[in-house]
């Protein structure tokens, strides 16, 4: 193991830390999305900070420390926005996930801590070529997407999506049932889809797999990383999948164009919302009527209660187990699975 550097979260498909690699410094000109570059930790930004490890860990750093990220976009409403394309000729980026992706701040929230200085250092190059995430992307046959799919949908980040996944996976895997558990969109952490994996689910998948750091890409080559990260779901030969697309569908992820690609398979939709008014946007701006709204909304009866007046479906609070009878009965009859 090299330990010369920290390794990201996003390195997590390469064979970075364990084979030499060169540090070669190239003109912006040649710089491109997913690109695997060094950097050194200018100012630390908050002192709780900490990067997310191949692992899943978290780890704390230190000024003088070197990083090993990947160039991306990020565009979060809740948090921060920011892309390698506008870094200037000082090459001065910051830490715009934990989970490595990197390029240089554009706007944060005020409720944000100031954010993890970085100076770029060169790009990660073996025999001259640069290295990519695409380097390390594995090939997988072309198949049909059959696999039934419970998909998990935002009104926007940190709705509550990830948890009530995680309740769903935990509810088929008791049951006997084999569970994939896949993230479509969203920016590169590790720690969602891993989740999934700790309450049981037999494999897991996300855009960084296809080689993506965050979804925010054209849309053909979205299209393209979606259909690979179908064929993976689909080698696992599960009973379901459990499927979330991050962020919201009207954010620059490519959300849209996640759920149109697996439209056929969706058997029940849990809609996870920050208030019951953004369940009537979500469904009138892509005219889907969730089986189930859940999330921040549903914390108290008062939100429960608007979401069922305003939108017509059932509002359930999943963190509360006494909600979990009337759940497994909504997945039993879309599924048509067992889950007594």
């Amino acid at each position: 193991m090299n330990y010369k550097h920290i390794y990201t979260g996003l390195t997590r498909i390469s064979d970075l830390q364990t084979k030499e690699f060169d540090i070669k410094k190239l003109d912006r000109t040649f710089w491109k999305t997913g690109d695997y570059v060094v950097c050194k930790i200018v100012k630390k930004g908050n002192d709780s900070f900490k990067i997310e490890l191949p692992t899943g860990r978290l780890r704390g750093v230190m000024g003088g420390e070197t990083l090993v990220g990947v160039l991306g976009e990020r565009h979060a409403t809740l948090v921060a926005t920011g892309t390698w394309k506008v870094v200037q000729d000082d090459g001065i980026m910051h830490v715009l996930t934990a989970g490595g992706l990197l390029g240089r701040l554009t706007s944060k929230s005020v409720y944000v801590h100031e954010m993890t200085i970085i100076e770029y250092i060169g790009h990660v190059v073996r025999n001259g070529e640069k290295i990519t995430m695409n380097h390390f992307v594995k090939s997988v046959p072309q198949q049909e997407f059959k696999t039934p799919v419970v998909l998990f949908v935002g009104t926007s980040m940190s709705a509550g999506k990830t948890t009530s996944a995680r309740i769903v996976t935990n509810i088929f895997n008791m049951a006997g049932y084999k569970v994939v558990g896949a993230k479509l969109t969203g920016a590169g952490r590790y720690k969602d889809i891993l989740t999934l994996k700790d309450v049981g689910a037999n494999a897991v998948f996300d855009f960084v797999d296809a080689g993506l750091p965050s979804t925010i890409c054209d849309k053909q080559v979205y299209l393209r990383k979606v259909n690979h990260l179908k064929n993976l779901i689909s080698k696992v030969n599960a009973d379901v999948a459990v499927i979330e697309i991050g962020s919201s569908p009207l954010e620059p992820y490519n959300g849209d164009l996640a759920i149109e690609s697996i439209k056929e398979s969706i058997k029940c939709t849990i809609l996870s919302a920050s208030d019951p008014y953004a369940v009537v946007g979500i469904i009138e701006a892509f005219n889907i009527k969730p089986d189930i709204v859940s999330g921040i909304s549903t914390n108290t009866l008062a939100g429960r209660e608007l979401v069922e007046k305003l939108c017509k479906v059932v509002a359930l609070n999943l963190i509360d187990s006494e909600t979990t009878p009337v759940l497994k009965n909504i997945l039993s009859k879309t599924l048509g699975f067992d889950l007594k």
